[in-house]
């Protein structure tokens, strides 16, 4: 049989009938009914709207549109690492800022990692990222776990639970109850406050709403308690929303820098972003008593190589996690 046949018999008969049946296949490429009627209704030669391949002027505006967002984006951050990397006298030929460093040196990193201001600023910042998300993983998945099944009092009470975590108590009663706790001054004022987020909570459980119930219910039928069934059956099924959702926490305990202006007297206790604050972004100069150096660089390298340093955890982290986004965030945000 030619493959550009339109139809073909069927070797058996049809029941209680001698004639064979004849069954009709389509050519992929043969139109559809809704295109005959397109066609039809405007003619052969028109189209819908998205089906229209995009003009040449369409594809160049594109085309200039993502370059310029691009290069506004890369072009900072080639000037910031590209400052931090220039040798005095090229900053002060360039008056502050350089684009492509000709002498390249590390003498900026080798003053910040030799500072203790600074190296004590990033232990700071690195306990307080992986126990607060740690922690905040743990408080979350359990909470949305929980809520995630069946609750007492139905929809109300759930929407009464939910409607509560999205609403901030206040600067000033939040400031009283961390000075009632015995926070103030203390590292676990950076995370405490912050531990829990509630559209992380949605998104989780939503997640974890989304997994098949027969699968809880196998397990719990062989006499798997709750936590069981969290460890054993619904945490295997959920990396992709768990690598997602502790993306979030740790972005957001890393760049936290408010909690440590309310609750955070004492400089030792600093992370990097009160580093990146007060230097930086208000203008004050790292003396080299301060960075524990007979004679520092330009204190503009040292600011840029400060935001490098700020910066190049995240970056860095994030191409690990990229390929959750799509399965963690979207799947729960639209299963629930």
């Amino acid at each position: 049989m030619r493959s550009d046949t339109l139809d073909r018999r069927a070797d058996n008969a049809a029941p209680g009938s001698g004639r064979p049946v004849r069954t009709t296949r389509r050519r992929a490429d043969s139109p559809g009914l809704h295109q005959r009627l397109w066609g039809f209704a405007f003619g052969a030669s028109q189209r819908p709207a998205w089906m229209e391949k995009p003009s040449a002027p369409l594809t160049v505006a594109k085309a200039v549109v993502i370059t310029t967002i691009s290069m506004s984006i890369l072009v900072p951050m080639l000037v910031v690492v590209s400052t931090s990397l220039a040798s005095p006298e090229q900053i002060r030929e360039a008056g502050g800022y350089v684009l492509f460093p000709t002498d390249p040196t590390l003498e900026a990193y080798r003053t910040i990692f030799a500072s203790p201001l600074v190296f004590r600023s990033l232990g700071v910042s690195v306990f307080v990222t992986v126990v607060g998300t740690l922690l905040a993983l743990f408080v979350t998945i359990c909470m949305a776990y929980a809520l995630s099944r069946p609750v007492l009092g139905g929809k109300f009470m759930l929407m009464a639970i939910i409607l509560t975590l999205f609403f901030s108590p206040g600067l000033i009663p939040m400031f009283l109850m961390v000075k009632q706790l015995g926070l103030l001054n203390s590292i676990w004022s950076l995370i405490l406050p912050t531990v829990f987020a509630g559209f992380n909570f949605i998104v989780m459980r939503s997640f974890f709403m989304g997994i098949p119930q027969e699968l809880t219910e196998a397990a719990r039928i062989d006499g798997a308690s709750d936590f069981r069934i969290l460890r054993t059956v619904v945490l295997p099924l959920s990396k992709a929303v768990i690598a997602v959702i502790g993306l979030f926490y740790a972005v957001g305990f890393w760049n936290a820098f408010f909690n440590a202006m309310l609750y955070i007297n004492d400089q030792s206790l600093w992370p990097i972003q009160m580093i990146l604050r007060s230097y930086v972004i208000q203008g004050t100069s790292l003396s080299a008593d301060q960075l524990g150096v007979q004679q520092a660089p330009p204190p503009q390298s040292i600011k840029m190589a400060v935001v490098v340093v700020a910066l190049a955890p995240i970056v860095m982290v994030y191409p690990f996690l990229q390929k959750y986004f799509s399965k963690g965030v979207i799947t729960g945000a639209i299963k629930g």
